[in-house]
């Protein structure tokens, strides 16, 4: 079973008051109280709290050390499948439950993001959904395929709209029918007495393994795919005809690639922004009347 995340047990106290409840009751955020109160169980835990600030610049230092090693190894020395069972295993044995279930949420409301500007563009594009069931199918190169998804659907959108001399623009009929809830179990994470990492110091651990078992084309590409969170943002609004729903959809400019330093963090906004994008786009449907519908596919 889930927990009763500590700030909700405990109440409201106003001489004490809690910044997570704060948080958690604040309504200007657009996440459902679940998904909520799993990101701020995670980042009110002691793992975010004390072991964080000292992973993050051993994790940084990391980063510069295996770039360097990495000028003298060949260009396409790359063990993906390796990676990927060692990443399944590490967050199966040491990461909380609430990391692990907003993990796996992010590979299916991604996917269900692309399949709603695909279908509702004016040049419509298939897309390659990634719905993982638990975290063992995460082995099948799941985190790779996810940043070469989001490239080649950028690509495949704008070529598609190029050739037929078309521009995106505000959808006269919205078709909602991708939008959905993953139907993920919060309770069926591994809850293992060792499964206390939370999701960002989880991050900045995999990170430089990521960076170690992948080419630099490939680590370059995943660390930069997260200032795509805009791109995407962009093309949902304007298909909405809602630009007003990009505040929360921030992970700097598209244009000016940075640093692979900070991938750790901003790797946690781009969770944090599809969650919010994803969230914008339920609440729409609900007020379009529109019914999800399961079992139609993405592409």
């Amino acid at each position: 079973m889930s927990r009763t995340p500590d700030f909700l047990a405990q109440g409201h106290d106003e001489r004490d008051p809690s910044p997570w409840l704060a948080l958690y009751l604040d309504q200007s955020t657009p996440l459902p109280d679940e998904v909520k109160a799993a990101w701020l169980t995670d980042s009110s835990s002691g793992s975010r709290q004390y072991l964080l600030p000292f992973l993050r610049p051993v994790a940084r230092l990391t980063i510069i050390l295996i770039q360097v090693v990495k000028v003298f190894v060949p260009r396409n020395w790359s063990h993906s499948k390796l990676l990927h069972r060692l990443l399944a295993w590490g967050l199966k044995r040491f990461v909380s439950p609430e990391a692990n279930w907003l993990i796996l949420r992010h590979f299916h409301l991604g996917s269900q993001v692309l399949g709603f500007i695909g279908r509702n563009s004016p040049a419509p594009v298939g897309t390659s959904p990634l719905e993982p069931a638990d975290i063992d199918a995460l082995k099948d190169e799941t985190f790779l395929k996810h940043d070469l998804n989001l490239f080649n659907f950028v690509i495949r959108l704008n070529q598609a709209l190029r050739d037929k001399g078309l521009v995106l623009g505000k959808a006269p009929q919205v078709d909602f029918s991708m939008i959905r809830d993953p139907g993920l179990r919060l309770s069926d994470m591994p809850h293992g007495k060792l499964n206390f990492l939370d999701l960002q110091s989880a991050i900045e651990l995999f990170t430089p393994l990521y960076q170690l078992m992948l080419t630099d084309n490939d680590f370059w590409r995943a660390a930069n795919s997260l200032q795509l969170d805009e791109t995407i943002g962009i093309y949902a609004a304007t298909l909405l005809g809602a630009p007003e729903h990009l505040i929360l959809v921030n992970n700097k400019h598209p244009l000016v690639p940075l640093s692979t330093l900070r991938a750790g963090h901003r790797l946690v906004i781009h969770g944090l922004s599809t969650e919010m994008l994803h969230s914008l786009l339920r609440r729409m449907q609900a007020a379009h009347g529109a019914t999800p519908t399961p079992e139609q596919p993405l592409a």
